[in-house]
C-alpha cells in the first residue's frame, strides 16, 4: 500500500506509527518542511515541500492564525502536485492537519482515503478558554467568535476528512458530534518495555551533586514551563513545600518558551516571571534545592522519573501529556490536577492522587503526605505502571490499533471533495 504522511514536525505523533507502516513493507513517503532535501528514515522517503509567502502586515488577527495554515496548504500542494506529475498516486494519507497542510490533497488525489490526526477542536467554554481566572480573556464577549474563526481549519478539514484519529477520548470529545462518528480513540502509546523504574538510576544536578532513588527528589516536567501546565500553580507551592521537607530536592524540565496560551508581558518568559514573584519568599538554602534542567535529552527525562519519588503534573483542560504517561510507566507516585483529561488515567487514590489545579495548599499537603509513605507511593506506582501497560503500551496494544485504524482506512469509500 502506497501511504503518504504529512506533518510539519515529522515524526512527530508519527514517530512510531510511520516506520511500522514500513517495516510491515508499506511504501511510505513524508512531505514536511522540515527537511530541505529528500532523505531516508528507517525505510521512509522523506520529501520537502517550501512554504512560500509571509503573513500578511495588517491582517486581521482573527486570519492570521488561518492565513499561516493557508500557506502551508499551498505549499504542500504544490509539492503533492510535483509528486503526481511524477506519477505517485498514494491510497492513504494520514496527516497532522492542525497545521493547514493538508486542506488541498483531496483536490490532487480524490480517490485517496484522508485520515486525519484530531488533537484539538477549539471550544469557548469546557476547555482551557477561561480556564484560569488569573489570565482572563481580554475581549470575553468575543472568544466564541474568535474560536469559531480558528476552527476554520478544523472544519474545512472535516469537509474531506475519511477518518480521524485523537489521542483521548477528552480530545476527541471537543469535536462536534458531526464529526465524533468519524474519529478513533487510540493514543500514540508509550514504550512501556523501555520506561521502567530503576532503583540503581541517578541523576547529576546543575550544582554538582547526584541524586538516586534513596533521595527525596519531587519532579515537575513541561515541554515549556507555562501557566497552561500549571507552572505557576507548582512554582507558588515551593516556599511551603520546601520549608516542611528540609531534605527535599525539586527538579523541573521544561524550556523558556510559550507552548500554549498567550505568551508573556515585556518579552519576558513565564519561568522567569514566576520565580522573580516567588524567590523573595525564600531563603537562599531552600532556593538552592530548586534546579532548573530546561530541555534535556531522552535519557535525561528518563533519570528524572526514575530518581522521582512524587511526580506532579497539573494541566488546564487541554491536550494531555504524553509525560503523565510516560511517568506512570516509570511507577512513578503521581500528583495530578483534577482535570477532564487526567481522569482519563488517573483514577484518585488508585494510580495517582489528584487535587484541583487551583489549590497549592491541598498540593503540598499531598506531596508531603506521599512522601511519609513509602508503601503508598509504591502501591500508586505499580498501579499505575500496569494501567499504563493495559491501557497505553506501545506495542502490544496502541500500535496494533493504529495499524488496523490505517487499514480500515484503506478500505472506505473516499469522500468526496463537496465542490467536485
Amino acid at each position: 500500500m502506497k501511504i503518504l504522511l504529512i506533518h510539519q514536525n515529522f515524526p512527530g505523533q508519527f514517530k512510531h506509527l510511520g516506520p511500522a507502516l514500513a517495516a510491515r513493507g508499506d511504501q511510505v513517503v513524508v512531505l514536511t518542511p522540515k527537511v530541505k532535501e529528500p532523505a531516508k528514515w528507517r525505510g521512509i522517503s522523506i520529501l520537502p515541500y517550501t512554504i512560500k509567502g509571509a503573513s500578511s502586515r495588517d491582517i486581521h488577527p482573527w486570519l492570521a492564525d488561518f492565513e499561516t495554515k493557508l500557506l502551508r496548504g499551498t505549499g504542500c500542494h504544490d509539492a503533492a502536485l510535483a509528486l503526481r506529475e511524477q506519477g505517485y498516486n498514494p491510497d492513504v494519507i494520514v496527516a497532522h492537519h492542525g497545521w493547514g497542510e493538508s486542506l488541498f490533497l483531496k483536490d490532487v488525489w480524490p480517490d485517496a482515503r484522508l485520515g486525519l490526526y484530531c488533537e484539538l477542536y477549539h471550544r469557548a467554554s469546557g476547555t482551557e478558554t477561561g480556564f484560569d481566572p488569573e489570565f482572563p480573556s481580554k475581549t470575553p464577549d468575543r472568544d466564541a467568535l474568535r474560536l469559531r474563526m480558528k476552527n476554520i481549519n478544523n472544519r474545512l478539514h472535516a469537509e474531506v476528512m475519511d477518518a480521524g484519529l485523537s489521542p483521548t477520548q477528552y480530545q476527541a470529545g471537543t469535536y462536534p458530534d458531526a464529526y465524533r462518528d468519524r474519529i478513533t480513540v487510540c493514543h500514540d502509546g508509550v514504550d512501556t518495555d523501555r520506561i521502567t523504574a530503576n532503583p540503581n538510576a541517578a541523576l547529576d544536578l546543575p550544582d554538582g551533586r547526584t541524586v538516586t532513588p534513596e533521595d527525596e527528589v519531587v519532579t515537575f516536567v513541561n515541554r515549556n514551563l507555562e501557566p497552561y501546565r500549571g507552572y505557576h500553580i507548582f512554582l507558588r507551592a515551593l516556599p511551603d513545600l520546601l520549608r516542611r521537607r528540609p531534605g527535599a530536592q525539586v527538579v523541573l524540565l521544561g524550556g523558556d518558551e510559550t507552548s500554549y496560551g498567550a505568551k508573556p508581558p515585556d518579552g519576558k518568559s513565564w519561568k522567569q516571571i514566576f520565580i522573580d514573584e516567588v524567590r523573595p519568599q525564600m531563603p537562599d538554602t531552600d532556593w538552592a534545592r530548586v534546579h532548573f534542567l530546561g530541555r534535556v535529552p531522552y535519557e535525561t527525562f528518563l533519570s528524572v522519573l526514575q530518581v522521582s519519588r512524587v511526580h506532579v503534573y497539573l494541566t488546564y483542560p487541554f491536550v494531555l501529556s504524553w509525560s503523565l504517561l510516560e511517568a506512570m510507566s516509570a511507577e512513578c507516585a503521581i500528583i495530578a490536577s483534577d482535570t477532564a483529561p487526567v481522569r482519563e488515567a488517573i483514577i484518585d487514590g488508585q494510580t495517582g492522587v489528584m487535587v484541583d489545579f487551583f489549590d497549592g495548599a491541598a498540593l503540598v499537603d499531598e506531596t508531603c503526605a506521599l512522601l511519609d509513605s513509602p508503601a503508598r507511593r509504591a502501591q500508586l506506582g505499580a498501579n499505575a505502571r500496569k494501567f499504563a501497560q493495559d491501557s497505553y503500551d506501545l506495542t502490544r496494544i496502541c500500535l496494533p490499533r493504529q495499524l488496523q485504524w490505517v487499514d480500515d482506512l484503506a478500505r472506505t469509500a473516499p469522500v468526496r471533495h463537496p465542490s467536485d
